[in-house]
């Protein structure tokens, strides 16, 4: 999850400069600019990113014992047991974000939405593709 969060939001979203798509002010909520750039104190994630890494860190733990719990009411495999957990973890984390958060309280434009929610689908796959493929090779309970 760490890498995909980098490689989307980061590098794509950000840019390596801070001058990404989803800071450009031409396009972006001034409300969003303030909250990463001016308004002290600024996000952890900006100031003192490893708590949050770290955090990401143990929810992907958690997601591992979710999957665990779950895995036998889905379809076998790790195609289909990886897209059961990504559409979870899409729908019940990264989806109520974008629309409570981003949508509601910074007053994002919907094609920056979009594209956010495109970055937590790719995130979401990565965590329950992952998740799905080691925790397939470690339990030896039948499908």
């Amino acid at each position: 999850m760490n890498a995909v969060m980098f490689i989307t939001f980061q590098m794509l979203g950000f840019g390596i400069d801070g001058g990404g798509i989803l800071m450009n002010p031409a396009i972006q909520s001034d409300k969003v600019i303030q909250v990463w750039d001016v308004l002290e104190p600024l996000p952890l994630v900006v100031t003192r990113p490893v708590p949050i890494l770290v955090g990401i860190f143990l929810f992907g733990i958690a997601h591992a014992y979710f999957y665990r719990s779950f895995r036998l009411a889905w379809r076998a495999g790790v195609a289909w047991r990886g897209l059961a957990l990504a559409s979870l973890v899409f729908v019940m984390t990264f989806l109520f974000w974008e629309f409570f958060t981003p949508f509601n309280l910074f007053g994002e434009p919907l094609p920056l939405i979009a594209l956010e929610l495109a970055f937590w689908t790719l995130i979401a796959l990565a965590d329950g593709f992952a998740i799905a493929a080691v925790m397939e090779r470690g339990l030896s309970r039948p499908s």
